[in-house]
């Protein structure tokens, strides 16, 4: 179980209703397509077409999608040309956008414990070969394990 810490620990004198990170996060991502889309882009997806194709939904949802992880800063449009065609847009992830990827990741592997989908997926180390997983480490690099986490309110907002 997480701890609740200090004035947070009073769950009736606080709510967490507009101030909470997981809510800012599913109001900017939290549709399916959005995070296929991301999940897409980690994958090196990086034109219109193919984000429709692989994610599955209309022309013009994906249009509205790419727009708004762009306007949040989650992927950026660079434009493109290939010989004897108008210019186009291709959508690559940003800085943001990459530090969004344990989020995806995280879902991933929850999802391939739990779900029926095909097991035989992984995450790997490119590096060694070595499946790899998304883990939580505090600040001293020490792993911590899910009921070791609490929360608490810092000092001032900088």
């Amino acid at each position: 179980m997480n701890v609740l810490q200090g004035p947070l620990a009073d769950r009736d004198s606080w709510s967490a209703i507009g101030r909470c990170p997981v809510e800012r996060t599913m109001a900017l991502v939290g549709t399916k397509s959005a995070m296929l889309v991301m999940r897409e882009a980690y994958y090196g997806t990086t034109r219109f077409d193919d984000f429709a194709k692989r994610v599955g939904v209309t022309k013009a949802a994906m249009s509205a999608r790419l727009a708004e992880l762009v306007e949040i800063g989650l992927l950026e449009k660079r434009p493109y040309r290939e010989p004897g065609q108008r210019s186009r847009d291709e959508y690559v992830l940003t800085e943001e956008g990459t530090d969004f990827m344990p989020v995806v990741l995280a879902m991933f592997e929850w999802g391939r414990k739990r779900g029926e989908t095909d097991t035989r997926l992984r995450l790997t180390h490119l590096g060694c070969g070595a499946d790899a997983t998304v883990q939580i480490r505090c600040s001293a690099g020490h792993d911590v394990a899910p009921d070791e986490i609490g929360v608490r309110l810092r000092g001032r907002k900088t």
